[in-house]
């Protein structure tokens, strides 16, 4: 059992605590906007897009929490939380460069958070 299969359950909570965070994004649109990226959105569209964005990664924050204690559905939500990051990934380095400076952070560790989650996939699916 390699160390990411035996810690799994840790980095799920971690991780999915961390993803929490995005809370902000629901309660409090510009300024999440603007300590994630530098910038901000006004107008009553960007309130229900931003604040709708946090709910959701929020959401899958809480998925990955689940996902740790209870191991029978860990693999489709680690798929799906994994899904959701690489395309917020690919959406900053590919039309989002400007926001590399502060979302940098994020992107970071984001696709660790996905190789990490890839691995443990790879591992379990090799298991079975």
């Amino acid at each position: 059992m390699n160390v990411i299969t035996k810690n799994i359950k840790w980095v799920m909570l971690v991780s999915g605590l961390l993803t929490c965070t995005m809370a902000y994004a629901a309660i409090a649109p510009e300024a999440a906007l603007m300590s994630t990226f530098g910038e901000s959105i006004s107008g009553p569209i960007a309130e229900i897009v931003v604040r709708n964005w946090g709910a959701l990664i929020t959401l899958i924050g809480g998925l990955l929490i689940y996902g740790a204690f209870n191991p029978l559905h860990r693999s489709l939500i680690l798929v799906f939380s994994s899904t959701s990051k690489i395309i917020f990934i690919g959406l900053v380095l590919t039309i989002g460069n400007e926001y590399l400076g502060k979302a940098g952070l994020v992107v970071a560790f984001d696709s660790v958070v996905v190789a990490i989650f890839s691995i443990y996939l790879l591992t379990t699916k090799r298991n079975t």
